[in-house]
């Protein structure tokens, strides 16, 4: 399968108060995007668990993007401070565990910029869609659990 042939299948877990709305205005002004992803909504971004973010990349999806406020602008205070560090922290660890580490996005997006939501999500599409897909890395994951 070559490179152009390859659609990742992608999550985003996106923030209620800025990030999802971010991508509804990507979505009202009609801006060109892939649509190899899909947008779960949460309340924050401190809200989505390390551990999700690994059962989503070995459960077969190519690629996991986590969008949140701005730093300094979290509705919940410092929500995005907390996830910052987290999820700086498992991109470190996802080397470890055989996961490019390139598989996870972290970024902070406003409710007013559907344009910056447009552009990270075709620039990460990109890029998952250059490391290929994970299949090869669970396939091969289940067959040492299986031994």
């Amino acid at each position: 399968m070559s490179e152009q042939d390859f659609h990742p299948r992608i999550v985003a877990f996106c923030c209620n108060w800025c990030s999802y709305a971010g991508a509804d205005l990507a979505g009202v002004s009609r801006l060109q995007m892939p649509t190899d992803f899909q947008v779960i909504r949460v309340m924050c971004s401190a809200r989505v668990a390390p551990e999700w973010i690994i059962k989503t990349l070995s459960a077969g999806i190519d690629g996991v993007m986590v969008l949140g406020c701005h730093i300094g602008d979290c509705h919940y205070i410092a929500g995005n401070h907390r996830a910052a560090k987290r999820f700086a922290l498992l991109k470190e660890m996802l080397g470890f565990v055989g996961i490019h580490p390139d598989r996870l996005r972290v970024d902070w997006v406003s409710a007013s910029e559907g344009t910056k939501f447009q552009t990270i999500v075709t620039e990460f599409v990109e890029r998952v869609r250059e490391l290929g897909p994970t299949r090869e890395f669970v396939t091969a994951h289940r067959r040492l659990d299986t031994d």
